[in-house]
């Protein structure tokens, strides 16, 4: 029974890490913090966000991010819902589906994008870092 309730306990630590991997990448990118940003990424970590926006390697996403998130500090924020979450010891697939909301020029927020992001992760030093990140635009634009 003791090594039984020791994994139960190490899948529901391993799947709180994750969540909270998902939080700490919307506010570091909503904060145009690519520094930190950059550090959930595993060394070999890679993000594809869409054709002519991916980065490998924390040297390539700290100014990849820098450029995406140029001039919507403040204006843009990220909502990250839906995570569906597989372990598989070290390593995880997850999806999780992304809103992005801005703020028009009164000040009043409307949604402005829609899609998901498809991730392998991994742990590195004991922590829970992207491996691979691939984003998915589902609905495009709206108006505001």
């Amino acid at each position: 029974m003791g090594d039984a309730l020791e994994a139960r306990m190490q899948r529901l630590e391993d799947l709180v890490e994750i969540n909270q991997l998902f939080i700490d990448y919307i506010e570091f990118l909503d904060a145009g913090d690519a520094e930190a940003y950059a550090g959930l990424f595993a060394e070999e970590g890679e993000i594809v966000l869409g054709p002519g926006t991916r980065a490998k390697g924390h040297d390539e996403i700290v100014p990849l991010i820098t450029k995406v998130v140029e001039g919507k500090v403040g204006n843009a924020f990220h909502i990250v819902s839906s995570p569906r979450i597989q372990l598989d010891g070290d390593t995880a697939r997850c999806q999780v589906m992304w809103t992005v909301i801005e703020k028009d020029e009164a000040g009043k927020p409307y949604v402005t994008l829609m899609g998901r992001h498809f991730d392998r992760l991994i742990r590195e030093n004991g922590r829970w870092r992207f491996l691979k990140r691939t984003g998915r635009l589902d609905i495009p634009t709206f108006g505001g």
